[in-house]
């Protein structure tokens, strides 16, 4: 059905976003609206775009959004379309804004360790290339082969090595913004160290699309680590002790790039879907990985592990070997959703406090009797429980909107976040006054006004 304007028509709306966008397409069809305007997998009220933008110029993006201020039409950015939190899904009668197309790396420096790039390069092909020059790109979410820098940056993705590394925020020095009216913003820079001015570049980070639209980044590259990287699979006889055992790791001036935990049930869920034994005696299974390693790192390590009665521990430098323990971290999303209705979380508590949030999980799975699985980031307190029910079952039972609530309470009482990488997006905005308070609820929106006072970009993602 042709969507209707009280003055004008779609017919002209879209030949005036024709007109502007020179380099890259508009369409229209209704396949690409159909496959473009929202995800299958996550559930909400899908409604189609009017307009299907694929941008392959800073004049394109700019040319889109003149369309969207003059008709007063939403703009919803997407990257790679990899979002958890319907943050890039379709606002009905409004235009989809991609720029997966603007996928080129403009300059590798390898003397200086940066990269300048557009925003649909993807996150684990610029790694691949630095690589190559004796560098890396640290930031490692799970979609690294998938996600586009944009993306990431536009949600401060995280990732397996952010207890060493940091997130995307941390690995970013600047950035060209388009906002709402057009502007082109240069912000940052080509240095460590910037001082001068306000830091729009990090207010831009994780701003889920809404304050301005992400064309180009600079971002760091580091030095390959000299000595072979450590892996190591440890399995412990519940959470709450492989959480103890996770700070210790972390506290002993290993520098660990990775700290991986997964709990019993996810365990389990992995040997039905792969055929193995991991579950067999064993309430937790830790992945950890340090980059710079001594005698001495490997004498510290076997020394906490056996503190917090670890079983079954594997410790290796080879490079087989260690990608047989990262494949068993990667069928952990497979496994836990075959055959399930699933919703994955993503809270962050102080490293100290991860335990009892684990314990409490468990108790609610008791308390509610949906199975839980609870995995995630343990060295950086960063944990994914996903609750599942029955496939057969059309609606989410109340059960677990209940668990949900609980469970981020309780992450917040424990000086935590209930968003620590997935974004905000449109399942947890109404959140924002509770963790934020009211005061900083209200900067917010100002804030929102500020660079998009016509409200066009990604509205309602990010705070409602």
């Amino acid at each position: 059905m042709e969507l209707k304007f009280s003055a004008f028509d779609s017919k002209e709306i879209i030949d005036f976003l024709k007109e502007q966008v020179v380099d890259g397409e508009v369409k229209v069809d209704a396949q690409t609206l159909q496959t473009q305007s929202y995800s299958e997998r996550l559930a909400g009220n899908h409604q189609p775009a009017l307009a299907f933008v694929e941008a392959k110029s800073i004049a394109d993006v700019q040319g889109t959004l003149t369309t969207a201020r003059k008709y007063h039409l939403p703009v919803v950015t997407q990257n790679r379309f990899t979002s958890t939190v319907i943050g890039a899904d379709a606002v009905s009668g409004g235009i989809i804004l991609s720029t997966a197309k603007m996928n080129q790396v403009l300059e590798l420096n390898i003397e200086d360790g940066y990269a300048i790039v557009q925003p649909g390069v993807v996150n684990g092909d610029l790694d691949k290339l630095a690589r190559k020059h004796g560098l890396f790109y640290a930031p490692d979410p799970a979609s690294k082969p998938l996600s586009g820098i944009g993306g990431n940056i536009g949600t401060n993705a995280g990732g397996l090595s952010g207890v060493r590394y940091g997130s995307t925020r941390d690995n970013v020095l600047g950035l060209k913004v388009v906002l709402a009216d057009g502007r082109l913003l240069e912000l940052g820079g080509k240095t460590s160290k910037q001082a001068f001015g306000y830091n729009l570049t990090q207010l831009f980070i994780g701003s889920e699309g809404t304050l301005g639209v992400i064309v180009e980044a600079t971002v760091k590259l580091l030095p390959l680590p000299l000595s072979k990287p450590l892996m190591g699979l440890a399995f412990f006889a519940d959470m709450p002790t492989l959480a103890q055992a996770t700070s210790a790791l972390r506290m002993a001036g290993l520098y660990p790039a990775m700290l991986e935990a997964m709990d019993a049930n996810t365990l389990q869920a992995i040997d039905e879907f792969k055929q193995t034994h991991y579950a067999t005696n064993a309430g937790a299974a830790l992945i950890f990985r340090i980059d710079m390693v001594t005698e001495q790192t490997v004498k510290v390590v076997k020394q906490i592990l056996a503190k917090y009665h670890a079983q079954n521990v594997e410790l290796t430098d080879d490079e087989e070997k260690q990608a047989t323990i990262i494949a068993f971290r990667q069928a952990m999303l497979p496994a836990i959703f075959n055959g399930r209705n699933a919703v994955m979380e993503d809270m962050a508590v102080p490293t100290s406090k991860l335990a009892e949030l684990v314990a409490y999980i468990q108790q609610l799975e008791k308390e509610t009797g949906l199975r839980i699985f609870t995995a995630g980031h343990a060295g950086d307190g960063n944990i994914h429980p996903t609750l599942t029910w029955d496939k057969n079952l059309k609606d989410t039972p109340p059960t677990v909107t209940l668990a949900l609530r609980k469970m981020f309470t309780k992450a917040l009482e424990l000086g935590g976040t209930i968003s620590g990488e997935h974004a905000v997006g449109m399942l947890k905005n109404q959140w924002n006054n509770v963790e934020l308070g009211p005061d900083l609820d209200y900067l917010q929106h100002q804030i929102k006004a500020l660079f998009d006072p016509m409200n066009i970009l990604n509205p309602k993602r990010k705070i409602n």
